[in-house]
């Protein structure tokens, strides 16, 4: 018995470690025979931005997202443009709060004595923590035909250092313009 519940516990150790694993969910898809080697040029339209862990100093964050975005597309061949420019990017954000709980057992929270013999336990959930996850999504519009050529999200849990952000913009926006198909 005493083998089987250590076993459990390594097991359980092992899923909590890879579930908090902290990574960039990316989604790719394109349209028919997109390809970006068929566009020269690309500009910014205007960022939509949502949800209720945003903050009031977001647009910093906006800013080096839309460059981060530029520095891999001009890796990849393309020019922003000032003017009319091939490919229009359409940018998503939303940073939603989410409140991690556990919940409560028999164990930790012993039964509450109320009087005259009356025990009693209910399991409940606690509050342990609180972080914010982000998404981006971008869109890839042909402006000639206004038709949405390619779309992409990125989705990760946001640190609340200002460095280590814009460390996961860079790697994020990486993956997801680099599943852009040539």
């Amino acid at each position: 018995m005493k083998n089987v519940m250590r076993r459990y516990s390594q097991l359980l150790l092992c899923m909590i470690l890879v579930a908090c694993a902290p990574s960039t969910k990316i989604t790719s898809e394109p349209g028919p025979g997109f390809s970006l080697s068929a566009y020269q040029t690309f500009s910014f339209m205007e960022v939509d931005a949502s949800g209720d862990g945003l903050g009031n100093d977001y647009q910093p964050q906006v800013n080096y997202l839309q460059e981060e975005i530029a520095r891999q597309l001009e890796m990849r061949g393309l020019k922003r443009s000032t003017g009319e420019a091939d490919l229009l990017i359409n940018l998503g954000i939303v940073v939603d709060e989410q409140v991690q709980t556990r919940q409560t057992d028999i164990r930790s929270d012993p039964p509450q004595y109320i009087g005259q013999r009356r025990y009693t336990w209910k399991s409940r959930e606690v509050e342990v923590g609180r972080y914010n996850v982000g998404t981006v999504s971008v869109h890839l519009v042909d402006r000639q035909r206004n038709e949405l050529v390619w779309q992409g999200t990125a989705e990760r849990v946001l640190s609340d250092k200002t460095e280590k952000q814009q460390e996961q913009i860079s790697k994020g926006m990486e993956k997801l313009i680099g599943s852009i198909p040539g």
